[in-house]
């Protein structure tokens, strides 16, 4: 008897956490309705714990909404970013921890066993199980219609991929041949490989489970020509169009588009709790607000924005600041994380035989590096903050070597110029600029996505010193897409960006930026959808340096420790450095942050940037809370 009182009691402590859960007040009202079950019900058996105490914060309490700017519509893929819900993700010191999964264990770097958390929840409270991976495996990634690609290149290990194996309802495995170096990194990405969706929503959409007369129905209300566009347009979690799509993430759109405001509620099932027992996320909205990209340097000076990094730059912070206690923010300064707050990308691929042969001579490449003052940039654009450096790895990095950061990258003049004449560019037109030999003008045009005002302060800048070299810059304003496009189509000479998106990469974290793996460089975008489509498309790269780039790339997918994988690293950044893919400016620059003078637990010093930090993501907004939370009303 003792011993079933005793085993009882144990079962009962088991069942029950150490501390009572708090409800969040603007969900009281369904509770009490029943149209929502109580908190303790929605969360799975064993949530994430955050401890903010251990971490340094605060913990906060429920309540109000944060408000945002943003550009065009797609910019709402901003919020999945921010808030950051991964199987598993980087942590503020970029290490990779289980976060919707309980745990996960890794086997000889090939095996990967995922266990979910019991009682888990997607956003409109059906079980998240095995299931939802089975349903991504068997019928969207195993589906020629949904995935015409096939599969993601981080799920294949020499062309193939895993073999998947449902082992409970809570557990699931891929197994390859070979370490997949790529795999864990992927799921923790801004924008990550999604290992599962709502199967017992997205069936509805899919051929294999749909009555054929429903689906041909759901298709023509939808306004779509097939069963793929509607099972794509209703799954896309990077894109959250669909608020009727359940998700994981903190929190959920509840607008559809076309608008100009969209409001995303909280998820009332989402598995993090702070140490109090208190669900995350504290504040019970974000509502983002689209327009001009021009004006929300002036809108968020203005007071109309609570938390703010999108569409600011450093030359945005004496007018930021300057509103700071009249509309109640402050203004904070953030590093950037990427390899140089400008970027000049050549494009390899470019069409005009003339040009491409020019560009893909490396003498050319330096030369137009060299001929830049990155010192004065620096001081008159940064106010001398930002360091002076070749498109590269930051200091931060484990992998930064300052050979890395010099490269070609201190002005000479007469160097450059003496690069120019060994080309045989030394034909000089009425102007004094270059002339190719069939007489044309040696005239760049550098294309923006006409964005912000940075990009084109420093390329009036640029062009007096390229005007030094006989090199003529003109600059052209159009917008992300259109530049995109054209670059891609090879109509672009010369674009403008910023640098190596994740600068502060370590030996385990993928080198793919510095090889062609996709046609969104804009180096050599041709090279990179070849790469990415597996020869079905693009142009095969011929220049010696890029395959080298490219098979060292493979070598590194392949490493099996640590130290294989920092050799090559070091390998290929001295080759994409010295060889000047792109052209760096400076980087480590300031970024203004705006956020309410209300809003807690944001990082006073932290790295703002697409990787690996997910812009806020790996700070984690669910716990941001309002001091005044309770005189903020629910989003609407």
């Amino acid at each position: 008897m003792i011993r079933l009182i005793t085993a009882f009691l144990f079962a009962l402590m088991m069942a029950c956490p150490a501390y009572a859960y708090i409800e969040t007040p603007s969900l009281e009202a369904e509770v009490k309705a029943g149209t929502l079950p109580p908190v303790g019900q929605r969360l799975p058996d064993d949530p994430r714990v955050i401890n903010l105490k251990a971490m340094g914060r605060k913990p906060g309490k429920h309540g109000g909404s944060i408000r945002m700017l943003m550009g065009k519509q797609k910019d709402i893929r901003n919020i999945p970013r921010y808030g950051y819900a991964r199987l598993i993700g980087f942590n503020d010191k970029l290490e990779l921890q289980a976060d919707i999964l309980k745990s996960y264990e890794v086997e000889d770097g090939r095996i990967f066993t995922l266990h979910l958390r019991k009682g888990h929840k997607w956003s409109d409270g059906h079980p998240f199980t095995s299931e939802d991976f089975r349903y991504m495996w068997e019928d969207v990634f195993n589906n020629k219609k949904l995935s015409r690609g096939g599969l993601r290149a981080s799920m294949k290990v020499n062309g193939k991929g895993p073999v998947f194996e449902v082992l409970d309802k809570y557990t699931v495995r891929y197994s390859w041949d070979a370490p997949n170096p790529n795999f864990l990194p992927a799921i923790a990405a801004t924008d990550p490989l999604y290992l599962a969706k709502p199967a017992h929503y997205l069936k509805q959409f899919h051929k294999k489970y749909q009555d054929k007369e429903v689906l041909k129905k759901l298709v023509a209300e939808n306004r779509v020509k097939n069963w793929r566009k509607l099972h794509i347009r209703k799954g896309r979690f990077k894109r959250p169009y669909n608020p009727d799509l359940p998700t994981l993430d903190p929190w959920r759109n509840t607008v559809a588009p076309p608008s100009e405001r969209y409001v995303f509620k909280r998820n009332p099932y989402f598995h993090r709790v702070d140490e109090n027992g208190r669900q995350l996320p504290y504040t019970d909205a974000i509502i983002v607000s689209t327009g001009s990209t021009q004006l929300i340097p002036a809108k968020s000076g203005a007071g109309d924005s609570d938390l703010q990094g999108r569409f600011l730059n450093f030359d945005d912070y004496t007018h930021l600041k300057s509103g700071e206690k009249r509309n109640h923010y402050r203004v904070l300064l953030w590093r950037s994380g990427v390899g140089s707050a400008v970027a000049l990308l050549p494009n390899l691929n470019v069409k005009d035989k003339t040009w491409r042969t020019t560009l893909r001579d490396v003498r050319f490449r330096r030369a137009l590096s060299i001929a830049i003052n990155r010192h004065e940039i620096n001081q008159i654009s940064f106010f001398g903050l930002a360091r002076e450096s070749a498109d590269t790895i930051l200091p931060q990095s484990p992998l930064f070597k300052p050979e890395y950061q010099n490269a070609w990258s201190h002005q000479d003049i007469e160097m450059a110029n003496q690069l120019l004449d060994d080309m045989g560019l030394t034909s000089r037109g009425s102007q004094k600029y270059r002339l190719f030999p069939d007489g044309r003008t040696v005239e760049i045009i550098v294309e923006t996505a006409g964005e912000n005002t940075l990009q084109s302060d420093v390329l009036e800048l640029i062009k007096d010193y390229w005007h030094e070299i006989g090199v003529k810059l003109i600059i052209r304003n159009s917008q992300r897409d259109v530049l995109r496009r054209r670059a891609i189509a090879g109509l672009t000479v010369m674009s403008v960006w910023s640098g190596l998106d994740n600068a502060m990469a370590s030996p385990d974290m993928s080198p793919r930026e510095l090889a062609p793996t996709g046609q969104s460089q804009l180096q050599w975008p041709q090279w990179g959808n070849y790469v990415v489509s597996e020869g079905r498309k693009g142009e095969k790269p011929d220049l010696p340096e890029v395959k080298k780039l490219e098979k060292l790339f493979q070598l590194w997918q392949s490493a099996t420790t640590t130290a294989q994988r920092r050799k090559i690293w070091h390998e290929m950044l001295h080759i994409y450095t010295d060889q000047v893919f792109t052209i760096g400016i400076v980087n480590g620059s300031l970024i203004p942050i705006v956020a309410s003078d209300k809003l807690q637990n944001i990082p006073d010093k932290a790295v703002y940037s697409y990787s690996p930090t997910s812009y806020f993501g790996v700070y984690m907004p669910d716990t941001f809370w309002y001091l005044d939370a309770e005189k903020r009303g629910a989003a609407k």
